[in-house]
């Protein structure tokens, strides 16, 4: 988990995300950037990594890493909780677990804001279309609250990272992007599911 401060030094603590979040009191956090598990399609390999699975089984089944059975009704409950009112909150997922993730979220209190798609500069081989996009659930807390650049599109366009130990690493770019128009300075970014680090980085060149 990544605790990020806008120009200062960022913290990262590693647990069982649950444990931690339930540290933090209510109405804590600006906004949160992650990029959760889900379920993903199978195909390709996943090398040796360790957190990484490499049996046909489970891969069959979408579950590439070695910790993604955790559902959104698991966590969701608890970011709400620490999430200020009027804050924004951005969940990279996949369109077959789109409506899981917006349903599940609505569920616990957050309202729906927008549906960004990031386009990336690389194709995923598929029997029904090629893959070129992923999506970023936009969400609020409370009420509305515009960003920080509202003449932005919801397209955005950034080449994706070519990560062998992390297959689906999020370009710093991309996360900057959604904190510089979702928080100011001093406020506090939380990202539950850190990875490999992306949202801090982006928090720091913010």
């Amino acid at each position: 988990m990544i605790i990020s401060k806008h120009f200062e030094d960022s913290e990262i603590l590693q647990a069982d995300m649950m444990d931690i979040v339930k540290r933090f009191p209510d109405n804590h956090f600006d906004c949160l950037v992650t990029d959760c598990p889900y379920r993903i399609s199978s195909g390709g390999s996943t090398g040796h990594d360790s957190f990484l699975r490499t049996d046909k089984k489970n891969l069959q089944s979408g579950r590439l890493f070695e910790h993604n059975e955790i559902e959104f009704s698991d966590w969701l409950p608890e970011v709400y909780r620490v999430l200020k009112s009027k804050s924004h909150a951005y969940i990279m997922v996949n369109g077959r677990n789109l409506s899981k993730l917006q349903s599940d979220a609505e569920s616990v209190g957050f309202r729906f804001q927008n549906l960004l798609v990031w386009k990336k500069n690389n194709q995923t081989p598929n029997r029904y279309y090629m893959q070129q996009a992923e999506f970023i659930l936009m969400l609020r807390k409370g009420k509305a609250r515009n960003i920080n650049s509202m003449g932005i599109s919801n397209i955005l366009e950034v080449p994706v990272v070519i990560n062998r130990h992390h297959p689906t690493q999020k370009p710093i770019e991309l996360m900057q992007i959604l904190i510089e128009n979702s928080t100011n300075q001093g406020n506090v970014v939380l990202d539950p599911f850190a990875g490999s680090g992306t949202t801090g980085l982006a928090c720091m060149r913010s």
